[in-house]
């Protein structure tokens, strides 16, 4: 079975994508771990003390009327689950679908025969290691008590697992959104890439981590300034 495949034998995934590209599977994985992981948060989050939490994270300082008047403009905490549920079953697809876009372009710039229906297959399946960090949220947000913060839950990433940051640090976002498993995401985009166009490693590397350091770079730049 692939889904097991790509974490034991990626390889063998792979050379079996580049002859029949698909990714439906990979894609309905990742899709219903997202919106499970949502769900299950928003809908056993203390919604008085989430709004609270949320305004702390902020990062702002505000006075109590300000604070009374942000709240009033607030979603419930289940309405914002729903939104963000629906949200992502809309934006996932489409974030996969720029990066099979992305796949296409490089492989016209690096001369192999790289279709759309390749760089889906591609971006589906090297993103599966991303989805136990969101089934590792899904577990903690079933059994979580009601009084904690989403950030708190996503234990593959910069923070809370390698440091905790405060919610004013400038560099508190993007640790609490930076997520370790990108490394092996990255790690299997280049194999696939490597399988599919027949290129070499240090290429092969380049493609597939260059959308992660953009948009990290991007990220740590606005953090910084």
């Amino acid at each position: 079975m692939q889904l097991v495949d790509i974490f034991l034998e990626p390889a063998k995934v792979f050379a079996a994508q580049k002859e029949k590209p698909t990714f439906l599977v990979p894609l309905l994985v990742f899709v219903l771990a997202t919106v499970g992981m949502i769900l299950a948060y928003f809908l056993r989050v203390d919604p008085t003390w989430y709004t609270d939490h949320i305004l702390l994270m902020s990062g702002q300082t505000m006075t109590p009327a300000e604070i009374a008047q942000a709240k009033q403009f607030m979603p419930a905490a289940s309405t914002q689950g729903y939104i963000g549920a629906a949200t992502s079953l809309i934006f996932v697809p489409i974030v996969f679908c720029i990066l099979a876009l992305y796949y296409l372009l490089a492989g016209k710039i690096a001369g192999a025969a790289v279709s759309f229906k390749h760089g889906l297959a591609l971006a589906s399946w090297s993103s599966m290691p991303t989805v136990l960090g969101l089934l590792v949220g899904l577990v903690g947000a079933l059994t979580m008590a009601p009084q904690t913060g989403q950030e708190q839950l996503m234990l593959t990433h910069v923070d809370p697992l390698l440091v905790k940051l405060p919610y004013d640090h400038a560099l508190s976002s993007l640790a609490k959104g930076f997520d370790l498993l990108a490394f092996w995401a990255i790690g299997l985009g280049a194999l696939g890439w490597k399988t599919i166009t027949g290129g070499k490693w240090p290429g092969a590397l380049f493609v597939a981590a260059l959308p992660s350091v953009v948009i990290y770079g991007v990220w740590l730049a606005i953090a910084l300034t």
